[in-house]
């Protein structure tokens, strides 16, 4: 009897590892949606849970098409040491990342490497509002520092920073092309990050500070035109905020 049991329970154990090996990459598509609030898919995923590879895509609505969100197929690989509690992970996309992105841990505690990701910001407005409205065209950078992120009561805690960088940035609202670049530094202490907006060029000048926290920004900062483009640009920036005189400076208030 012992030995049937025995011979039962090895059997079930081997068809469980089986099973776990050659789950398809597509089981990792709900994960990916369910954790970004329906924002974001995986498109034509290929291979296992384990090693496979897919596209990003904005998650589609009914009977729409997944249209990819990103350059190039990302390329994943996870150890099964994961059941273990052991995290060791790569990701990779040459069309879209710097390098290879590296996660190793725990269950409780993940390091990233520093890493950096091309985002086409024409692409973006299919993530919905406010970017549908603004169109925006231009070369956006998100680049990043090590990243440690912790899981605490079902929520992400991130610590480091990382910084958004927007070159030659465009609007259909505007017919000054380019109206900037731009860099949005977050300062990541758990589930707050401390935002600042800084201009580096162009005719559109943003500055301003903020705070993100539980997926809610907190925002105040000013937006004006450079000198000899106050007229150009009115239209633009009476949509953007309040018009104010603050230190002699004919300014739009930006409040968030």
């Amino acid at each position: 009897m012992r030995r049937v049991i025995l011979v039962g329970v090895l059997a079930m154990l081997t068809v469980s590892i089986t099973v776990l090996a050659l789950l398809p990459a597509s089981y990792l598509a709900p994960l990916i949606e369910r954790g970004t609030s329906g924002l974001i898919t995986l498109g034509d995923a290929q291979g296992t849970i384990w090693q496979g590879s897919a596209f990003i895509a904005s998650a589609p609505g009914k009977d729409a098409a997944i249209t990819p969100l990103l350059p190039g197929r990302f390329e994943w690989r996870i150890s099964p040491k994961i059941l273990l509690g052991i995290i060791d992970a790569e990701l990779s996309n040459p069309g879209s990342l710097s390098g290879t992105v590296h996660a190793t841990g725990n269950w409780h505690e993940v390091n990233v490497s520093p890493a950096a990701i091309t985002l086409p910001a024409e692409r973006l407005a299919s993530l919905g509002a406010p970017l549908n409205t603004l169109r925006l065209d231009g070369r956006m950078r998100l680049v990043w520092q090590a990243l440690q992120v912790s899981l605490a009561q079902g929520k992400a805690n991130l610590v480091g920073s990382m910084d958004l960088q927007l070159d030659d940035i465009a609007t259909h609202l505007s017919p000054i092309k380019p109206l900037g670049a731009y860099n949005l530094s977050f300062i990541w202490q758990g589930q707050r990050a401390d935002v600042a907006l800084t201009s580096k060029y162009g005719p559109l000048l943003l500055n301003g500070t903020g705070i993100l926290e539980n997926g809610r920004l907190r925002f105040n900062g000013t937006a004006e035109a450079a000198v000899g483009h106050k007229q150009q640009l009115a239209n633009l920036l009476n949509l953007l905020g309040q018009r104010r005189i603050m230190n002699g400076k004919d300014i739009i208030v930006l409040s968030l």
